[in-house]
């Protein structure tokens, strides 16, 4: 039997702009924001979300990543019993829940970087940093130097190889377990990582929780090295999102087909197995509509995400087409504040939810899009098909990334006295083991071999 993960789709939700909080912590006392997530919770859903990645979360000075208690909900989203509320709701709708663990690097608030500008040479804590020296100094003035992510001196690295360390966040990791019920961690800067700590980490969790998902963010690399049996059950498939949206606009479905086999073909795909997560927008990134040159790749882009090898997820305001650009260094555009009646009223692209919903049911309903075997069909510039086949089931997937409808003929991988496409309910006509179908333009379609 999958594990829940495995079958999951999820939903992406950077609460501090989902909510509204201020950038920084300009308000005294707590906000009980999480409380407005009980309405998008009913929207999960009723989109059919059976996951949702939520972070970050830990208290901080500004945009999440600079933790300064590891152990508080940020005070700007609410209290940990906020938390604990969101996390039951959802787990009463089905709905799993992932955090983000920021463990590469803290804030300057955080106590043990707060105790070696005070102690200096004596704090207990200078070797909880990495490169701490008192013969350097940084722009902020502080007597030492120490090493920063990406020399963003706001975010201090933590030393991973330290064992004081590693069992601080170990902790840290199982109160979250046990203070929220968690079903994962989604790692941030998982590719700084130390390689032991996140063995001992899935280690901790799975003695924790035996289904508890763990999940990195690695951009570049041999997403191989993460996946395995000891260290993590999935990454950031940073690879198949370029192509996605790259594929599109350059009339180039062999882009997208070539990482498809050069990860999942059946004979040699180097990561045939594993579970990569699958995106096409988050909260680092341009979102997919604004990376398109044609709001008409909309529909197969989504497609492609929801029944490609991998595990989908979609961003919050994704399901609507919400725009937004990162300026700079500046992420603010990506990450906005968005409220559910106000968008349900007057989504920017009426159709795409309703695209969503279709998705995520037919994903659902056939098993084949989860454990299936990836098979190409067709593929040219413009026209792509291929299946995923699971036994003796198969789901075939079609797209067409030309502004003209196309007459396309795709043999079926197995024997079939019928077929039906699941986003019309439509039967297609098959002849002679071949499936005719009349795509339109930007079209896509899914077929269910019976």
């Amino acid at each position: 039997m999958a594990k829940w993960y495995e079958e999951a789709i999820f939903y992406h939700i950077y609460p501090l702009g989902l909510l509204g909080a201020p950038k920084t912590h300009t308000e005294d006392g707590v906000t009980h924001r999480l409380r407005e997530l009980d309405d998008w919770v009913r929207h999960m859903k009723e989109c059919g979300f059976t996951a949702t990645y939520i972070g970050p979360l830990f208290e901080s000075t500004s945009h999440g990543y600079d933790t300064r208690d590891y152990k508080q909900v940020d005070s700007r989203l609410g209290d940990n019993e906020d938390f604990k509320h969101f996390v039951k709701l959802c787990h009463e709708n089905g709905i799993r829940v992932v955090v983000d663990g920021v463990f590469n690097h803290t804030g300057r608030e955080f106590f043990a970087f707060r105790d070696i500008q005070k102690n200096r040479e004596n704090s207990p804590y200078r070797c909880w940093y990495q490169d701490v020296s008192f013969e350097g100094n940084t722009h902020y003035n502080d007597g030492f130097y120490y090493k920063a992510w990406h020399n963003c001196f706001e975010l201090a690295n933590l030393n991973l190889w330290d064992r004081g360390v590693k069992d601080y966040l170990l902790d840290v990791v199982r109160f979250w377990i046990d203070e929220f019920d968690i079903d994962g961690i989604r790692l941030d800067c998982a590719d700084c990582l130390q390689f032991d700590f996140m063995k001992e980490l899935r280690w901790v969790t799975g003695q924790k929780k035996e289904d508890f998902w763990l999940m990195g963010e690695v951009i570049h690399g041999d997403y191989a090295r993460w996946v395995n049996d000891e260290t993590l059950h999935s990454v950031t498939n940073y690879e198949l999102w370029k192509g996605l949206y790259s594929g599109h606009n350059d009339h180039n479905y062999f882009e997208i087909a070539h990482t498809i086999r050069r990860q999942f073909d059946a004979n040699g795909g180097i990561y045939k197995g594993c579970r990569l997560y699958s995106f096409v927008e988050n909260h680092d990134v341009d979102r997919i509509v604004n990376k398109l040159n044609e709001k008409g790749f909309l529909q197969s882009v989504y497609t492609l995400l929801y029944t490609l090898p991998g595990i989908p997820s979609v961003y919050y305001g994704g399901e609507w087409g919400v725009e937004g650009r990162k300026e700079g260094a500046c992420d603010d555009g990506l990450r906005p504040h968005l409220v559910l009646s106000e968008m349900e009223a007057n989504p920017p692209i009426p159709e795409l939810k309703g695209l969503l919903c279709k998705l995520g049911a037919i994903r659902q309903a056939n098993p084949a899009l989860t454990d299936g075997v990836y098979r190409e069909l067709l593929l040219t510039n413009r026209q792509y098909a291929f299946a995923r086949i699971l036994g003796n089931e198969a789901v075939i997937t079609a797209v067409n990334n030309d502004a003209n409808p196309v007459h396309v003929e795709i043999n079926c991988p197995v024997s079939a006295s019928g077929a039906q496409e699941a986003l019309t309910g439509t039967d297609a006509e098959l002849r002679d083991g071949r499936i005719i179908w009349e795509m339109p333009a930007y079209g896509s379609a899914i077929f269910v071999i019976c």
